[in-house]
């Protein structure tokens, strides 16, 4: 009886699983064409192997809960389909599709117990369903698959027990095969596979590898946000449909694990955003419907069920409220912890675009900045010509009157405007003439990089400071950019590229540490012990991956640091970034307060830190509280005066950055 039910059973569900393989490609191609590369799919085992997996592996024992459940599974189905589906039965195959099923149950055990208690990251609902549904499978397939070594009698094919067995066996196929293409919890393979495959930024998946502190990342950091078509007829997302098709793609690729929930500071703080939430919804938006399945944590303060959407129905607010795009750092967390790899910030980012460029509806702060930036060229509003006022008595070097060029051309970012950030320029201007550094400034012709505009949205304002100071770099020669400003660094070296602007970008952290290494700076040994803490800057490590030059010039400097449980990759956002300090959404909690929360665990009596908007978010936070000191100010204060070395040579153009 088993005999002639299983190949109905298994093509049965093949076929159903296939209908709805293309539904939900339909799903996906509702967004926006791009080309299909399919070549790409060759690509899939290996990104899954190696770069899926390896974030997948930072917690170990779900990493092999992992291998063995999906592994067992891929490989009991591909046996199943040639044992039982084609009935190629022989004992060596019989042994290896036991072998699977039981790997697979092995792993199925693990996920029970984990969901005996879910941590409230996990989503519940049908993913509870789902850990009962892969014992269903694996104990029947390892059951019904017996017979094929003689371990049990061949009347197992026939009578009442065969009928059990293929019951549960439906209940797994259904659940294992059916549900991957009609929406079930297993979708996220489906899905995910593909999304591996035609992936939106390939370069993530590079063979290059990095220590990222604690940690080696594969790929490369493809973090810069995408050129916005400023001709077309609709700017930003404004509806589901409005994202590319390999978006939608990655939304469904989601697995609700919450790694993205855990680490965002915005809903640690109480403000309404959950990543995992958000991605959520944007799948409800592609398929239609509302969000009252929602089996997981929502939004801070926002109750779930009473919102909805469809592919052609505005997000805001209908789907997703305004102040929860809002309430984003684009810290990046949530994409470095994604073990699908899906790219939640470039999603928030582009409904940002359609709802300050469109609608000009910006929070009042950030429109406020945004004015400012369209009539002064900077954020605060001030009169650009006083941007070297507090460096009238530094003698400072124009670029301008260096027609032959100089080595290293001192970015200085808006932090020149505020006089807290205005000590730690002096400090790295104090360190470059120490080691001897032949650099200049553009003083009065530096505008704002554009950061800020283009996380907040304006993508219009963004291109048009790129283009400005792109053609002012043009007219002079230097070797390399060096700034203290991680935003600027960013928007420097990674962003302006995709409008002709190349250069080779340091950051001050980095040029400091080569200056200690070229023996070029010397500092004296502190005169008493200090326990010291360093605070890594989202866009200097996640988004740009240097983690080891600061610790190197604290190293340099003599000093220990003790290092805090979110550091490296892993390191909590100061609050700062994203624009999220100008829209200012309320909370529960402030989230410098809880990074403070986070050195005070370390006993330090200092936090380095190496970017202005970390430095003013740690030193909002109210005292008493340890201090706050830029790497530049620390290695300033300890330099030991030596003959300057002679200037670095800036007469080639190795790499041709201006």
């Amino acid at each position: 009886m088993l005999q002639t039910l299983l190949p109905i059973l298994i093509f049965a569900a093949l076929a159903l699983g296939a209908v709805g393989a293309f539904r939900r490609i339909r799903l996906w191609r509702q967004g926006q064409r791009t080309p299909m590369v399919w070549r790409r799919l060759v690509l899939m085992p290996k990104r899954y192997l190696n770069d899926l997996h390896h974030v997948v592996a930072r917690d170990k024992a779900i990493a092999h809960t992992h291998v063995a459940t999906a592994g067992g599974y891929v490989a009991a189905m591909a046996l199943a389909l040639v044992v039982h589906g084609f009935g190629w039965r022989n004992p060596m195959l019989g042994g290896l599709l036991l072998a699977a099923s039981l790997v697979m149950f092995i792993g199925t055990i693990a996920v029970n117990l984990r969901r005996v208690n879910p941590p409230p990251k996990l989503s519940k609902g049908p993913w509870q369903r789902l850990s009962k549904s892969l014992i269903a499978y694996s104990v029947s397939m390892f059951l019904i698959s017996l017979p094929l070594v003689g371990v049990a009698p061949t009347a197992l094919g026939g009578g009442v027990l065969a009928i059990v067995l293929a019951a549960v066996l439906v209940w797994g196929l259904l659940e294992m095969v059916v549900g991957m293409g009609w929406g079930g919890p297993m979708k996220h393979a489906f899905a995910g596979s593909f999304h591996l495959a035609f992936h939106r930024r390939p370069e993530r998946f590079d063979d290059n590898h990095a220590d990222v502190g604690h940690d080696v990342h594969r790929g490369s950091r493809s973090t810069a946000l995408f050129p916005l078509d400023l001709t077309a007829k609709t700017l930003g997302v404004e509806k589901p449909a409005d994202f590319q098709w390999e978006q939608l793609l990655g939304f469904d690729a989601c697995v609700q694990c919450g790694r993205c929930q855990n680490v965002c500071p915005a809903y640690a703080a109480g403000q309404p955003l959950n990543p995992k939430k958000l991605i959520q919804d944007m799948i409800v938006g592609m398929a239609g419907g509302s969000d009252a399945r929602y089996a997981g944590s929502g939004y801070p303060g926002i109750d779930v069920g009473k919102h909805h959407g469809g592919p052609s129905e505005p997000i805001v607010p209908q789907l997703v409220e305004a102040q929860t795009l809002w309430a984003c750092t684009t810290c990046r967390a949530c994409v470095e912890e994604c073990p699908m790899m899906i790219e939640h910030v470039d999603a928030i980012v582009d409904m940002r675009r359609f709802i300050t460029l469109e609608k000009g509806e910006t929070p009042e702060k950030g429109a406020a900045a945004l004015d400012n930036l369209i009539a002064t060229d900077n954020p605060g509003g001030l009169d650009n010509a006083s941007r070297l006022d507090w460096a009238a008595d530094l003698e400072m070097p124009r670029i301008k009157d260096r027609p032959e060029g100089v080595d290293v051309l001192l970015w200085l970012g808006d932090g020149a405007f505020d006089m807290r950030n205005q000590r730690t320029l002096r400090s790295l201007v104090k360190i470059l003439r120490a080691g001897g550094v032949d650099f200049a400034v553009l003083g009065d012709e530096e505008r704002d990089s554009g950061d800020v505009a283009r996380r907040l949205g304006d993508e219009a304002t963004f291109q048009r400071l790129a283009e400005r100071n792109i053609a002012t770099l043009a007219r002079y020669r230097f070797a390399r950019i060096v700034t203290a400003d991680p935003h600027s660094f960013h928007v420097l070296g990674r962003e302006y590229s995709a409008f002709g602007g190349d250069y080779r970008v340091l950051h001050h952290s980095t040029f400091i540490a080569e200056l200690f290494d070229g023996g070029r700076i010397n500092v004296a040994a502190p005169t008493q012990p200090e326990t010291v803490t360093y605070h890594d800057p989202c866009y200097l490590g996640r988004y740009n991956g240097e983690f080891a030059a600061p610790r190197q010039v604290l190293a340099a400097l003599g000093l220990e640091v003790a290092e805090m449980e979110r550091s490296g990759y892993r390191s909590r956002c100061c609050g700062g970034g994203g624009g999220a300090a100008l829209s200012d959404v309320p909370g529960r909690a402030r989230i410098p307060d809880m990074r403070m929360e986070d050195v005070r665990t370390t006993g330090a009596t200092t936090v380095a830190v190496a970017c202005p908007q970390c430095t003013a978010m740690l030193e909002g936070v109210v005292e008493p509280r340890p201090r706050i000191r830029d790497l530049a100010e620390m290695v300033a204060d300890a330099l030991v005066a030596t003959a300057p070395a002679a200037p670095a040579s800036s007469s080639t153009r190795e790499e041709e950055p201006a």
